[in-house]
């Protein structure tokens, strides 16, 4: 079998490393030893662990950005609870595979405000599925698909509020267990829906 590239190497090492140990103690020096190279490799494809943490969420977890993206470029297809639907079942799936790993962050305050610094000049964050899912109700709104009156932002928050707090209520409780994903995202929709959508839901 042919080895894998490089960047594959370091990309799959870095994200088992911070599942297993947490965004904060996975150091590029661990990361390119896991991936059998050197730390100099490591930096010819990635600038900053930052930056490494940034394609390990957008090339190793359930791809919400792409999907925001495109829908956002193409308002009007499909239905709209359909494609809220899987954007709150993608949603639900990365936040409950990124919480482990960006968790031990929040120990460190020092540490999380160089990280937010670095998203930042990366032009990413926690705030960028925000907006790109208020962009795309944006569009639809401007289609007639939404109530022109329907606060775009906020529904934003609600929904993606509610599938972060998926992941993160649910590690809490006493077996781990979360609402199954294709039934909490048909819900979710379903009920934001009630309040943004111009046309009645599927009963």
């Amino acid at each position: 079998m042919e080895p894998k590239p490089a960047r594959v190497r370091i990309l799959d090492a870095a994200h088992e490393l911070m599942l297993t140990v947490g965004l904060a103690r996975a150091t590029t020096k661990e990361i390119a030893r896991a991936a059998g190279c050197s730390e100099a490799a490591l930096y010819k494809y990635f600038d900053s662990k930052e930056e490494l943490f940034v394609r390990v969420l957008t090339e190793r977890l359930p791809r919400l950005t792409p999907l925001l993206a495109s829908l956002a470029a193409e308002p009007g297809q499909g239905t709209l609870e359909g494609n809220l639907t899987e954007i709150a079942r993608q949603a639900a799936l990365f936040y409950e595979q990124s919480f482990p790993i960006g968790a031990s962050l929040y120990a460190e305050t020092q540490l999380k405000r160089r990280h937010d610094d670095a998203l930042r000049r990366l032009g990413a964050g926690p705030h960028r599925p925000i907006e790109d899912l208020d962009a795309y109700l944006r569009a639809e709104q401007a289609l007639g698909r939404v109530r022109a009156d329907a606060d775009t932002f906020a529904a934003a928050n609600l929904l993606l509020g509610a599938c972060a707090q998926r992941a993160f209520a649910y590690d809490m409780t006493a077996t781990g267990e979360r609402p199954p994903v294709d039934a909490f995202a048909a819900r979710l929709a379903k009920t934001l829906l009630g309040g943004i959508s111009v046309a009645p839901t599927r009963a």
